[in-house]
């Protein structure tokens, strides 16, 4: 491996990490980043790296499953314990809002898989983002808890967040207090839900790496090479990082300023790549 491919994979993965948790979507830096370092140019027809999509997942996740490691063993230890009823539905409700994803994923594929090849689009998506980010400071959700109703709505976010440019949690927290979910128990939820979509996500690109492969073990010796290592640690780390702000900036409330970093990114990113 050059020593360029590994400081690209360890830009990319500290991309990854800010952007996965950070409300400026991850799917719409990483490809308007892999632009910017020429791993994917403008017009030509792209081949996705599936090794490193795989590690960069797995970097994520491990971060999320650190910061809500009590949360999560708090669920898990309800489904042992029939006192620990709201937690047992906190599960259902997780598993509520990742369907409309799914759903959205199997129906839509060819249209989320074109997007990432139209930087401009997508530069334009996080216009939209920040369009977004903007509703924490006009709604204020009611102390509601987490229902049916307002994880379908939340779940419907994470839907549209499939495609490059929105925010996974810039969306999934708005649509949580249009639905009447507190900003702090709307941001919770949300990373929860992010655990069943980056999960899912690793497997999906795993599948589909074991079919160009051949076998399970062959498709997981191409991702630990040090590069890609190395970008998934970042990931890891910064996603961290991430997580702790964003709550940070959910309890001030104060999430809307992450819109005017998507307005200028989007607005730059659409100017550059037009004239490309």
């Amino acid at each position: 491996m050059k020593f360029m491919e590994l400081w690209k994979a360890i830009i990319v993965g500290i991309v990854q990490g800010l952007a996965e948790f950070l409300p400026v979507s991850s799917s719409g830096h990483i490809v308007l980043t892999q632009y910017l370092l020429g791993i994917r140019e403008v017009g030509a027809e792209h081949q996705p790296d599936l090794s490193f999509e795989i590690i960069l997942h797995l970097g994520t996740l491990v971060s999320v499953l650190i910061f809500f490691r009590k949360s999560l063993w708090r669920l898990t230890l309800s489904l042992f314990n029939r006192q620990m009823k709201e937690d047992r539905m906190m599960i259902l409700w997780l598993g509520v809002a990742t369907v409309p994803a799914v759903i959205a994923a199997l129906l839509f594929k060819d249209f989320f898989d074109a997007a990432p090849g139209k930087p401009v689009f997508v530069s334009g998506l996080l216009i939209v983002t920040g369009l977004v980010l903007f509703v924490p400071r006009l709604l204020k959700g009611k102390a509601a808890k987490v229902g049916l109703r307002s994880s379908v709505i939340m779940g419907i976010g994470q839907a549209f967040a499939i495609l490059p440019g929105i925010s996974r949690s810039g969306s999934t927290i708005a649509a949580g207090l249009v639905s009447g979910v507190k900003a702090e128990r709307a941001a919770e939820f949300s990373f929860l839900m992010s655990i069943p979509a980056i999960a899912g996500g690793f497997v999906l690109t795993l599948k589909d790496q074991m079919e160009e492969t051949g076998s399970f073990g062959d498709a997981l010796k191409s991702c630990f090479n040090g590069p890609y290592v190395a970008g998934a640690i970042a990931a890891g780390v910064v996603g961290l990082f991430a997580i702790y702000v964003v709550m940070g900036a959910v309890k001030r409330g104060k999430l809307e300023y992450f819109s005017y970093y998507c307005f200028v990114a989007g607005i730059a990113g659409m100017i550059y790549f037009s004239q490309a």
